[in-house]
């Protein structure tokens, strides 16, 4: 991050260099910062909101960033960007897995970015055109960048909508299969960009059509004729709200695997954990698969194995070797009788979701959306139902910020479900039921086959069972 060098009292900026503060479509506005420890966050996006011409609304709906590859950090109004910065290799240290030389190398820079705490419903209400191009710009970066757990339909749908918003009404003539090529990169998820012939040649007996031609027929779907750009912006954003990751801070983190195997021994998978207003939701950024995803009146959470509780790993780790845990409780079925699910997610930023789960709790959870007063211009995406609001609250100390380090996501694979139905079914989760006064653990079904076992006997070690 520029702008850390001393400068000389008196007028902002004065000797030391401006800091880039990076807006969603990748421009980057100088800012002059004051000497160390610099302006707070909320003074920075005062000015950016004077210099911007934005609207009130927009302290609320905009948040500073400070983001690597590494750890993503939303501000509080009271952080400062510049102090932050200069402790950065602390906070990797702590809730990153970073090596020691990829922590060393590791350099933050400040963004503006969407705010999780900023309402669904209250976006719909911005009628400001630069605002509103903002806030699309930030979606826009969410979407290409493959964090959401889309299906090619849902992807092109929305890549339709961001046509009509860049290229204007559809032409016959002019918007060809041939012309919209180049331009999927910044359309479609990188995923899906790269699809095509050679994509089609990839997938095993895919006989659909190129990216660019399904882009294309959706295209021809949207409003024709002149229509205002803050109408159209709310078409994309209305479109983006049916996505449950939609406006969530994003957490690195891994979860058990099912036992599989000659062995049954499952190791840990790497998910994405979304974190937002609604709930929680765990996506499998290599299937693009939504795995589990709870409203916050569906789940109870306990973080553990923190640093500063009982038994917890030190940073040293001398205690233990596993990472901090945020384990999820929900209802479930076990062959057809109510159990407790309890799914394990290791992480070092297990921490900072539990954080972000408490101040979203205390905000009301999910507020209850307005009905539709208008569809989306294209084929609708799955439906999803809105959350009912939370009453109860949960008392706490001020949470750290939202943090999040996602991994890559990879290339989404050819389904028959929806990439928002929740599979609950991949999840290797700890059941268990009330058994009077005490808690009794539901035991995983045998296999019915096994390669120990295959005389039918069912003695000896039983492959996938419950461990210890």
């Amino acid at each position: 991050m520029e702008g850390e060098g001393e400068g000389a009292s008196g007028a902002p900026g004065a000797n030391a260099p401006p800091a880039l503060l990076f807006l969603p479509d990748g421009c980057a506005v100088p800012l002059a910062l004051e000497p160390p420890p610099g302006p707070t966050a909320a003074e920075l996006l005062r000015r950016l909101q004077g210099a911007l011409r934005l609207p009130p609304v927009a302290s609320e709906a905009l948040a500073l960033w400070l983001s690597s590859p590494l750890l993503e950090v939303q501000l509080k109004p009271r952080h400062r960007p510049l102090r932050l910065a200069r402790q950065w290799p602390e906070l990797l240290l702590r809730f990153s897995t970073g090596s020691a030389g990829d922590i060393a190398r590791d350099e933050p820079c400040l963004q503006l970015r969407r705010s999780v705490f900023f309402p669904k419903s209250r976006e719909l209400e911005v009628e400001q055109e630069a605002l509103l191009r903002l806030l699309v710009g930030a979606a826009r970066e969410q979407l290409l960048s493959g964090r959401w757990a889309l299906e090619p339909p849902q992807s092109v749908q929305l890549g339709a909508l961001l046509c009509r918003l860049d290229l204007g009404p559809f032409d016959p003539r002019e918007h060809t299969a041939q012309a919209l090529r180049p331009l999927l990169g910044a359309l479609l998820p990188r995923a899906r960009a790269r699809g095509g012939r050679w994509g089609a040649l990839l997938r095993r007996g895919a006989r659909g059509p190129a990216p660019e031609e399904q882009l294309r027929a959706a295209f021809a779907r949207t409003p024709a004729g002149p229509a205002p750009p803050a109408r159209l912006c709310r078409d994309f954003l209305r479109g983006c709200h049916r996505l449950p990751c939609y406006g969530c801070a994003f957490f690195a983190g891994a979860i058990e695997r099912p036992p599989a195997g000659l062995l049954g021994r499952g190791r840990l998978r790497p998910v994405r954990v979304a974190v937002g207003l609604e709930g929680v939701t765990i996506i499998d950024p290599r299937q693009q698969q939504v795995l589990l995803s709870l409203t916050y009146p569906e789940l109870c959470w306990e973080l553990v194995g923190a640093v500063g509780q009982d038994g917890a790993v030190g940073q040293d780790g001398a205690v233990g070797q596993e990472p901090p845990q945020l384990w999820l409780e929900f209802d479930g079925e076990h062959e057809g009788a109510p159990v407790n699910r309890l799914l394990r997610v290791f992480s070092p930023q297990a921490e900072l979701m539990s954080a972000l789960i408490e101040c979203c709790i205390e905000l009301g959870g999910a507020a209850p959306a307005p009905p539709p007063d208008e569809a989306t211009p294209t084929d609708e995406l799955p439906p999803r139902d809105e959350d009912p609001p939370r009453d109860e609250t949960t008392p706490s100390d001020e949470a750290p910020p939202p943090a999040a380090a996602p991994p890559p996501a990879g290339a989404p694979s050819r389904r028959q479900e929806s990439g928002a139905r929740a599979r609950p079914q991949r999840l290797a989760t700890i059941d268990y039921v009330c058994d009077g006064q005490q808690l009794r653990r539901v035991k995983p079904p045998r296999r019915s086959a096994s390669f120990f076992g295959r005389g039918g006997g069912s003695s000896g070690p039983v492959p996938g069972g419950e461990r210890g």
